[in-house]
Formats: structure tokens, C-alpha cells, sequence
């Protein structure tokens, strides 16, 4: 049931693949540029999909900053990895942008990147992007009206191209389960979202997860880990569980982001999702 529907974000293996190139607003400059960050790779990027499909991944999601260039010859390179890995590029994760910003400058050259990288995972083949829904405060109805109206272009953006639009229970404008839910009511039936158990409040988490579940792209399964360096995986395998019981067929993404081998870090939190019931 559930190996069928394993899936890996490449935040999973960040120490693996070396440079990283990270989006951020310079203020100075009202523009948003990158810093890249150098690495040892171990892998590259398009030598991950076989390396996934040899692991028992049926599903790829790919954090923006992974990609080392844009330029059309490099994505056809990519899109065809995936095809001869047999292994689809379920969510382009762009990682960056504030659509609930207050500012009309920063506001308007987010989504207007947001948009370039749709029209990137179109070149992919990727089934979604993930935006990010926004930094402004919980309880802040006039920035979650401002991210649903710029979640609502987008997604007509991505309609026309091929790629579904889809946020997440990610950063602060979505980090309760009140704030979430009216994110999600705001921006309409047709958006979607992630389900990141890490980045739920622990008092919430299983009403989060029974919450999103109905209406998920795909679930992160990111554990709680113990002092001793281990993982509580009856805590993992009882969301999974939540997840499934409220309607979720969604694939479940392995995000591992400790120290120690990562490919045993991995297997391991994919033995547990496969075991769940």
C-alpha cells in the first residue's frame, strides 16, 4: 500500500548534491537574487532520479535551490533522467517568495519569479510547484487575502501551462492549523496543499493531519527525533495512519535532515512508512 506511494524531496539528500543556490529579497535593490553556497556532491541532480527508483522511490520532489542551472538544454537533460529512471517529478518545492507581504514591490517581484519557475517545471515535466503561502504574522487577515489573491493568479498561470499550484503548512502564515485552514479557505477548492507533519504545533498535529490530509498534494513525513539520535516511529506510523484514515492517497515524502549516512537515515524512515497500518 504504501511502498507504491513512497516519495523523496531532495531536501533529503541537500548534503549529497553539493551547491545549493539560494533565492533571497535584497532590500537594497528591491529585486530578489542568489547567493549560491558551494558543496562536496556526492550525487548530482541528474543522477538522483536512478539513484531513487534503485532505492524504491516512485516519486521525485525537487527543492528549487537544487537545480545548479535553468537554461533549457540542462531541464531536457533532467526531464529525461526522470523518464528513464521511471520516476516522476511529483512537486518542484520553490522555496522562496512572500506573497503575503505588505509591500506591493516585494509582493509583485515574488510572484513574478514564481511564475518563471512554473514556466521551468512546465520544461520539467513536473506535476506542481509548492508556494510558499507567505511570512507575515498568523491572524493577519489582510496578508492572508493578499497571499489567496496571488495563490489564485498563480494558479490560473499553472492551469494554462500544465502545472498545478499547491502550498504548505510552511512558514508563518500557515504555521497553526486556524491560519492554514483559513489560507487554504481564502485561495479556493482548486488549491492544494503539502502536509508537513515537522511543521505542525504539537498540540494540533493530529487535527492538522486529519485536516490536510483531505486535501493533499503530498505528505512530508518528517519524524521527531529522540536524544539518542533515534526516531520516534510509532509517532511517524500513527500520522501516516491519521493521514490514510482521512482520505490522504496522496505519495509520502521522505525528509530526512540529521546527521550520520543519509541513505541508512532515509531507508530507515521509509521502512516505518511501509510498515504503517
Amino acid at each position: 500500500m504504501y511502498q507504491e506511494r513512497l516519495s523523496l524531496s531532495s531536501w533529503s539528500v541537500h548534503r549529497l548534491l553539493g551547491l545549493s543556490r539560494w533565492t533571497v529579497w535584497d532590500a537594497s535593490t528591491s529585486r530578489p537574487v542568489i547567493h549560491e553556497e558551494e558543496g562536496d556532491a556526492v550525487i548530482t541532480l541528474l543522477d538522483l532520479p536512478q539513484a531513487v527508483a534503485e532505492r524504491g522511490f516512485r516519486y521525485l520532489e525537487l527543492c528549487h535551490f537544487h537545480l545548479p542551472k535553468v537554461e533549457e538544454p540542462y531541464l531536457a537533460q533532467l526531464r529525461d533522467a526522470f523518464q528513464t529512471a521511471g520516476v516522476t517529478l511529483h512537486t518542484l518545492l520553490i522555496d522562496y517568495g512572500d506573497l503575503s507581504s505588505p509591500d506591493p514591490v516585494r509582493r509583485s517581484a515574488d510572484e513574478q519569479l514564481i511564475g518563471r519557475w512554473i514556466d521551468i517545471a512546465e520544461k520539467l515535466g513536473a506535476a506542481a510547484v509548492r508556494v510558499v503561502a507567505g511570512e507575515q504574522q498568523t491572524g493577519d487577515a489582510v496578508a492572508i487575502a493578499r497571499s489567496a489573491a496571488s495563490l489564485q493568479r498563480l494558479l490560473r498561470y499553472g492551469a494554462e501551462r500544465g502545472v498545478q499550484v499547491v502550498t504548505e503548512n510552511f512558514r508563518e502564515l500557515t504555521s497553526t492549523l486556524a491560519n492554514w485552514q483559513a489560507v487554504m479557505e481564502a485561495a479556493g477548492s482548486r488549491i492544494r496543499t503539502i502536509v508537513d507533519f515537522g511543521n505542525m504545533q504539537p498540540d494540533e498535529k493530529e487535527a492538522a493531519i486529519a485536516y490536510g490530509a483531505r486535501i493533499a498534494h503530498s505528505i512530508h513525513a518528517k519524524p521527531v527525533y529522540l536524544a539518542d539520535g533515534s526516531f520516534d516511529e510509532e509517532e511517524l506510523r500513527r500520522n501516516v495512519a491519521i493521514a490514510s484514515a482521512n482520505g490522504s492517497v496522496a505519495p509520502i515524502s521522505v525528509i530526512f535532515d540529521q546527521d550520520g549516512d543519509v541513505w541508512e537515515g532515509i531507508q530507515r524512515i521509509a521502512d516505518a512508512i511501509v510498515s504503517s497500518h
